[in-house]
């Protein structure tokens, strides 16, 4: 029987693979340097890193609203639009509407005014609008130009009769904005101020309400509310804050004489704390004792409409 029995002597078991040896230069790259920590906001897993990009989806989207055009809908207040000699782009009409003495009055008034008159698909205008009620018609306005502070204080002071201006603070209705725009212009107004934050602006909700006084009665935007009043007290205007529970009520107040700054609240939140501590004035108006407040709108238009009676009989 063959002796199957061999001399294993000299021969290495070892289950190990590759080098047998040192630490194939595993230590001596551990030991190298990293470089710069990255900042919280460029590490993909930090929260700092979510913020950032939060932070440029809203700045672009501000960026895109600037440039984007408003649309005015609705046979009245195109017309209205039209009449006021509002800035547009284009009349679109739908395809398909029914025809009337409005509608054809839209399009023979965007003719004399050079307005090109366009024709799109009912679904299109669904669309553009977010709305089916449009009744066929929108006037494509461009973004509003806000007027300067600065600028409309100088207008002011060649006028014969004294100044009148609306500050609104905390105001963010669009439809608010459009009805204090149109009771400034019925009553006399020079103009109105808005902040340029947490504010209303003038859109197509803002000049369908206004009618198209917009388009006649200057918009400015301030970007410091407090800096801004300080500016017209200095011009010899007095500022007179609306609040529930001022010193003086609108039957005792005459704002006939001097020029006039008439700061309107918010109905829940009022007047802010700043801008009411640089108020020469605190008025309220007198109403029915169940009748918390007024509407910020309907209470601007009550004052601007006293006033302007105190003025015609000055």
């Amino acid at each position: 029987m063959a002796n199957n029995n061999h001399d294993r002597r000299g021969t290495r078991k070892t289950n190990k693979k590759g080098a047998t040896k040192g630490s194939g230069g595993q230590r001596r790259r551990g030991l190298r340097g990293k470089g710069a920590t990255p900042k919280a906001e460029d590490r993909v897993y930090h929260a700092a890193h979510k913020r950032k990009l939060e932070r440029q989806r809203r700045d672009s989207g501000r960026h895109e609203k600037v440039n984007e055009t408003e649309l005015v809908v609705g046979r009245n207040p195109v017309i209205e639009c039209l009449h006021a000699k509002v800035p547009a782009n284009a009349l679109i009409v739908a395809m398909g509407t029914g025809h009337d003495d409005r509608l054809s009055e839209a399009v023979a008034l965007a003719n004399s005014r050079g307005i090109i008159v366009r024709e799109v698909q009912r679904h299109e205008l669904d669309h553009m609008t977010g709305s089916t009620l449009h009744q066929g018609v929108g006037l494509e306005i461009p973004p509003y130009q806000y007027a300067d502070v600065f600028d409309l204080i100088a207008k002011a002071a060649e006028e014969p009769k004294p100044g009148m201006f609306v500050i609104l603070d905390n105001i963010t209705d669009p439809r608010n904005l459009g009805a204090v725009i149109r009771s400034t212009a019925a009553f006399g107004g020079n103009g109105v101020i808005i902040p340029e934050r947490r504010s209303a602006s003038v859109t197509a909700v803002a000049w369908r309400t206004s009618a198209g006084t917009a388009a006649r009665l200057p918009v400015a935007r301030a970007t410091n509310l407090t800096r801004t009043l300080k500016e017209f007290q200095k011009n010899g205007y007095q500022i007179v804050g609306l609040d529930a529970g001022g010193e003086h009520t609108l039957d005792t107040y005459d704002g006939g004489t001097d020029p006039v700054v008439i700061v309107v609240g918010s109905e829940g939140k009022g007047i802010s704390r700043l801008v009411r501590e640089n108020c020469d004035v605190i008025m309220s108006i007198p109403t029915a004792d169940w009748v918390e407040s007024l509407n910020a709108s309907v209470a601007a238009g009550v004052v601007l409409s006293e006033f302007a009676r105190q003025r015609r009989q000055a």
